[in-house]
């Protein structure tokens, strides 16, 4: 990469951390800390946590194993802004804090069923896991099982690089619709 197509990129990411930070009232210091170190590594690190095929899959189904998946590794600025996230994008306010709480009753058969397989998968719990897995290719096909998969995995990216850079300090409440929930403390 060229100095200057690397002065771009840059000046390019920077602004949609601004944006970023200014949309969500977060602080994304340690992304700014890896756009100061490598740009190129900001952009590829960016792209793979959306690698998963949103139609694929039921909405709630991805919204659940991602929240599952950011809930083992955070403990509530990026589980606030997946919530805002999925809010943004039509998420019904009480499946999230269904979601959120553990609730599986609430949070609906379809988010329930990968919820369930996010935690199983998490703990490499397979008694479990094998069964839901089969479930969920039974009901949506194989493009849900890697969707599902893919959101869990990407959604664990931000807050592991956060935590490993250093930048992993505040603790908070979630704030869903307006009303405080306090999220399942989920071991990874």
């Amino acid at each position: 990469m060229t100095e200057e197509n690397t002065l771009m990129l840059r000046a390019y990411l920077s602004r949609w951390i601004d944006g970023f930070e200014a949309r969500y009232a977060y602080d994304a210091s340690y992304m700014r800390h890896v756009l100061r170190v490598s740009p190129a590594s900001l952009m590829k690190f960016a792209f793979g946590a959306r690698a998963a095929d949103v139609k694929a899959a039921p909405h709630e189904a991805l919204i659940a194993a991602g929240l599952v998946g950011t809930m083992s590794e955070d403990c509530g600025p990026c589980t606030q802004i997946a919530c805002d996230i999925a809010t943004e994008n039509g998420a019904d306010p009480a499946v999230l804090r269904a979601i959120l709480a553990g609730d599986e009753a609430a949070m609906g058969e379809t988010a329930a069923l990968a919820y369930r397989f996010a935690r199983a998968s998490l703990a490499r719990d397979l008694e479990t896991c094998d069964p839901l897995r089969d479930e969920i290719v039974r009901r949506w096909g194989d493009k849900a099982l890697v969707a599902i998969g893919l959101s869990l995995t990407g959604s664990r990216m931000y807050p592991t690089l956060k935590y490993a850079l250093g930048y992993g300090k505040a603790c908070s409440r979630v704030t869903v619709a307006g009303e405080a929930v306090a999220p399942l403390k989920l071991a990874a």
